[in-house]
């Protein structure tokens, strides 16, 4: 059982072998009670292996992973009444209309009666076709119907792997406002992803892996200060004194434009120098989370 504080999922030194392949290899990962957290690596990287590791699926070689302080394979039954997991590739039963495939998923959970107007609710928001066979259905209908299963039951955490392959940009829209109240009514998540710009928009944190270890974990915020924001201003007057700062790098100037990256601890000083010029227009962004996923896989750029 998880006191209040705990992570729903704790996996620490995580390791799995397959043969003489070292899938992963020390890799640590939390995510607590109301969080998108968002799982990040490319293929390979050792994403879906450590999901199966923390669904039960894998028996782990090291490491420690508890979901819900439990042991994901000896509490298995436990544990899963708690969570719900859509996979990134959906495999239906094809002679099933749509609906129906939904309902069985329900009647797993004994939700089906309980769950008929929410499940309605979902449909009409996911639109998908209930009356339709399955084996009719596209990849992303499929993974509408997991979806609308998974969030039909009032689960404490939901492992989404690679959850919106497949859904149309306003579908996508409609996943993410759906996991976002989930989290605020209290839910863990855990998002593998490699769409950068839906992890950035939906996660609160991110943990980066690579190679089947953990190379960057933390809140955005906190990720960001690892690499350099970019200004953008449109500047009457000498610029020459901007790019003699100590923090500020890459300076361009075009007329009177100029650019330039810097690092979090300049930018009080660049705010100061840009007060004694004629500053017409400013924009100032921090660094994308793609930015720092490349930094993670070798960008050699200097931080």
């Amino acid at each position: 059982m998880t006191r209040q504080h705990d992570p729903v999922i704790d996996v620490t030194g995580l390791r799995k072998r397959f043969g003489s392949f070292q899938a992963l290899d020390g890799l640590d990962l939390q995510v607590r009670a109301g969080e998108v957290a968002g799982f990040l690596g490319p293929n390979g990287a050792g994403k879906s292996t450590t999901i199966r590791v923390v669904l039960g699926m894998y028996r782990h070689d090291g490491g420690r992973v508890r979901v819900f302080g439990a042991d994901p394979l000896a509490d298995a039954v436990s544990i899963h009444r708690r969570l719900a997991y859509v996979p990134g590739d959906v495999s239906l039963w094809p002679q099933l209309s749509g609906g129906e495939c939904i309902d069985l998923l329900l009647s797993l959970r004994d939700l089906r009666s309980e769950s008929a107007t929410r499940k309605a609710e979902l449909i009409d928001r996911f639109e998908l076709d209930p009356t339709k066979k399955a084996s009719t259905y596209s990849k992303g209908n499929r993974q509408k119907v997991a979806l609308i299963a998974a969030l039909c039951a009032d689960t404490e955490l939901l492992i989404l792997d690679e959850p919106t392959s497949g859904l149309d940009p306003l579908m996508t829209r409609e996943f993410a406002d759906c996991v976002a109240a989930r989290a605020r009514n209290g839910s863990a998540v855990l998002m593998s992803s490699h769409i950068l710009a839906e992890v950035e928009e939906l996660c609160e944190t991110v943990t980066i892996i690579r190679g089947g270890k953990t190379v960057q974990s933390g809140t955005l915020a906190e990720l960001r200060h690892l690499r350099r924001s970019r200004v953008t201003a449109t500047v009457a007057g000498d610029v020459s004194g901007l790019a003699t700062l100590a923090d500020v790098h890459d300076f361009e100037s075009d007329g009177d434009g100029v650019t330039f990256t810097v690092a979090d601890g300049g930018l009080a000083a660049v705010t100061t120098a840009l007060a004694g010029l004629d500053v017409r227009t400013l924009a100032v962004e921090p660094p994308s989370l793609e930015e720092l996923f490349l930094h993670a896989y070798g960008d050699k750029e200097p931080a």
